[in-house]
């Protein structure tokens, strides 16, 4: 500043100037102490203004614009958020439009083939599965003797009675997945690829105990004339 202008002294406020002024230090004293700054910064001011006016519009999560489960409704069918299906509605992914493969039946009847080729990978896999989940009452061998009958529990029938020996492979399938007698459900436990899995190694099984030579392939008979191991399971992708 040239010695002039301190000479002079300050330059005296413009008439519009000090009515700004008067507004901003009416405003901060409303505010409190802590806004005495805001008279000498209008910006920092309208800032501070305008997020407390924002604030007072927020909408906290609790208050969301969505239904919490059971509340009540005022525009909904019998004043009830909770809405039953639409009839015919299904998940997605599960249109199950094959009978044969995911109820075990053709019509009421059960079926007497399997939905899809069984082949020595899929024997592997229903092997691994019977052992844990149908072996603990059934035995490993299907004859109802597992080890949590030998411990007390009710006796499971045994595979190889002649009744089920009768039986179709869907009749197998139909009781895991929909239980029966004091035989609970698996459904929730086994796919269905993997229940059907589980059939063919009942029906391989039930084979054991009462095939003939007849009806061992010729390679598989001259393996165990020889005393040959049995060759390793082939691996195979299971879902």
């Amino acid at each position: 500043m040239s010695r002039n202008r301190q000479a002079q002294g300050p330059r005296p406020k413009a008439q519009g100037e000090h009515r700004h002024t008067v507004r901003w230090e009416r405003f901060s004293l409303g505010l409190g102490p802590w806004a005495l700054g805001l008279t000498r910064s209008p910006r920092l001011a309208a800032v501070v203004f305008f997020a407390a006016a924002l604030a007072g519009c927020r909408q906290d999560m609790h208050d969301a614009p969505r239904y919490d489960p059971l509340e009540k409704s005022t525009v909904l069918p019998r004043g009830s958020s909770a809405q039953p299906l639409v009839a015919g509605t299904v998940p997605r992914g599960m249109l199950r439009e094959d009978t044969a493969l995911y109820e075990g039946k053709s019509g009421s009847a059960p079926v007497d083939t399997f939905p899809f080729a069984i082949t020595r990978a899929d024997l592997d896999r229903g092997q691994e599965r019977f052992n844990i989940y149908c072996s603990p009452c059934h035995g490993r061998t299907g004859e109802g003797n597992g080890m949590v009958v030998q411990r007390g529990y009710r006796q499971a029938a045994s595979y190889h009675i002649e009744r089920l020996r009768l039986m179709p492979v869907g009749y197998f399938y139909d009781v895991m997945s929909n239980g029966f007698g004091a035989m609970p459900d698996y459904r929730a436990q086994i796919t269905p690829e993997d229940r059907w899995r589980i059939v063919a190694y009942v029906r391989a099984l039930q084979l054991s105990h009462n095939a003939t030579a007849a009806d061992v392939p010729a390679a598989e008979l001259e393996r165990l004339k020889s005393g040959a191991p049995a060759p390793a399971p082939a691996a195979g992708p299971h879902k």
